[in-house]
């Protein structure tokens, strides 16, 4: 009968059996009935893990097998807090754990970062005699990097210097990477006598969570290099960096070999291909992926329309929205702010404000001061500059640099110097002042021929030493990912004069085709791209 249960695929199958078992009264035997509750905490069916927990309940000799069983299974289905909750009893019952119970146990307090409880289960670890136990040790230096205790986490795996595994190393690595300290992660990642696929894809997202795009598509490139197979998470992390850096190639090459390898387009990955070719350009292309996508979330419809919105295509962005509502996809706040841009780049001010107000009213999102900077921005390229103040004033929060850099564009956009003149004292007020405002202010002077303004402002910032942080731009060639910066010309790049000279033959050629003054392109209008 047991032979029977890696076949079933329904409840019921299992049911059927278990109550044969119980009329042949071989469901008493601890063996039997822990080989059922074990099918029934690792298998994905419904219902599965309850049905093992409620004949869990009702056994009355309860093998250590049994109770690492149960804890196992809610702590791998993430309901961590059962997990320990059974440990505490099995701790009530005088059964004592073993270094399996530990190992799952440390993954529960990891899986909800309660310090508090680890330190517990630490003491008890010790108690029993398991520290030095290789799943125990892993487990304990996950638990503390998880709780960001790195200095425990690296004193316990300078202690283990005989009974370091990959797991270890890698536990290490990733806490560091969680807590941001890339450098000292990447020279444990260096020191590595053997790396595996997860230690490389959790250096690439280390990289990429502290926008180190260009180290994390080298690192992916030295896995491929080595013959490591990239797992799901290597490569959204490469995704992500390309899209990022705009390295369009790149990109193509892992979709390539996404579908090369016949790895699951499901949500996470798809999404991110999405964002990806969005980034990139490539509009039509992320729609075809996300066409292509069997099953959608949030994240994936934010993501094309966050798109379809910045390559002016602001009316699919919309109707892609109404779609997600028909389909019973619920927005998240991400989502409204995407979609309260595509209604201020068209010009749909009550579309927009009924957007806005469903926020709160619909879906029980109080809007953040992104989404009131939105709001404002939609006002103000309206010309509704008076109503545009009224939400600065009246928002529940203090305005910050977007809210108000959104009303100082509109003042630019529709010649309102005086609030233009207020926002930005606003802002300086707020010590959210930069060179781009004063730049801004003083171009809102000269538009007005307010030149003893302009002459103020100008001087304001030189006193002040303020400058205008300089533009840069990413330009990918032959796979590698170039960035030029506005007036550095102390670091040339290494293909500064080909760029210069692909660039002065694009401003002959464009002049060329010139039909009238009102075209003519001022001398240096695209050198000045680098």
């Amino acid at each position: 009968m047991l032979s029977l249960l890696d076949q079933c695929h329904h409840m019921r199958q299992i049911k059927q059996i278990q109550s044969q078992l119980t009329v042949s009264g071989t469901l008493l035997d601890p063996y039997v009935s822990g080989k059922i509750i074990s099918f029934c905490a690792t298998s994905h069916l419904d219902e599965a893990l309850s049905h093992g927990y409620s004949l869990f309940l009702r056994l009355q000799n309860r093998t250590t097998f049994i109770w690492n069983t149960m804890i196992r299974g809610f702590a791998e289905n993430n309901q961590s807090f059962k997990a320990i909750t059974i440990y505490k009893s099995m701790l009530d019952t005088y059964f004592p754990p073993n270094n399996y119970t530990f190992s799952f146990v440390l993954r529960a307090c990891a899986n909800l970062s309660d310090l508090f409880i680890g330190l517990q289960c630490h003491g008890q670890v010790i108690k029993y005699g398991w520290e030095s136990y290789d799943f125990v040790l892993n487990g304990l230096v996950h638990l503390y990097a998880t709780c960001n205790c790195m200095d425990s986490a690296r004193r316990l795996f300078d202690m283990s210097d005989v009974n370091r595994d990959v797991i270890t190393w890698t536990s290490l690595i990733s806490g560091y990477v969680k807590s941001h300290q890339v450098a000292i992660a990447r020279q444990l990642f260096d020191q590595m006598p053997e790396k595996n696929v997860v230690s490389w894809s959790a250096m690439i997202n280390g990289y990429v969570q502290v926008r180190m795009f260009e180290e994390a598509l080298e690192l992916f490139n030295g896995m491929l290099t080595c013959g490591v197979r990239p797992n799901q998470a290597g490569i959204i992390g490469a995704l992500t960096a390309c899209a990022f850096l705009g390295a369009l190639d790149q990109g193509r090459w892992i979709h390539a070999y996404v579908e090369r390898n016949k790895m699951e387009l499901d949500r996470v990955l798809g999404t991110a291909l999405i964002d990806m070719y969005a980034k990139c350009g490539c509009i039509e292309t992320a729609r075809s992926v996300f066409d292509n996508m069997s099953n959608k979330d949030v994240f994936a419809f934010t993501s094309l329309i966050s798109g379809l919105a910045n390559h002016g295509q602001s009316g699919s962005a919309i109707e892609l929205f109404v779609r997600m509502q028909n389909e019973g996809v619920a927005p998240n706040e991400v989502t409204f702010i995407c979609i309260l841009s595509a209604c201020s780049r068209m010009g749909l001010v009550e579309k927009g404000l009924r957007i806005f107000n469903s926020m709160s009213e619909v879906y029980g999102i109080e809007p953040s001061v992104q989404h009131y900077g939105c709001l404002v921005d939609l006002l103000g390229r309206a010309g509704l500059l008076e109503e545009a103040k009224k939400v600065v004033r009246e928002m529940p929060m203090e305005p910050d640099s977007y809210v108000l850099g959104a009303l100082l564009n509109a003042c630019r956009v529709h010649g309102d110097v005086e609030l233009g003149k207020e926002t930005v004292e606003s802002l300086v007020e707020r010590s959210l002042d930069h060179g781009g405002v004063h730049v801004l202010l003083s171009n809102m002077y000269a538009s007005a021929n307010q030149w003893d303004g302009v002459v103020k402002v100008r001087k304001g910032m030189g006193d002040k030493n303020v400058r205008k942080i300089p533009g840069c731009s990413l330009i990918e060639v032959d796979g590698m990912v170039c960035e030029f910066v506005c007036g550095d010309r102390y670091q040339p790049h290494v293909l500064m004069e080909e760029t210069e000279s692909w660039l002065i033959g694009i401003d002959k050629h464009l002049k060329s085709l010139c039909l009238d003054d009102d075209m003519t392109i001022k001398r240096g209008s695209l050198l000045s791209c680098h």
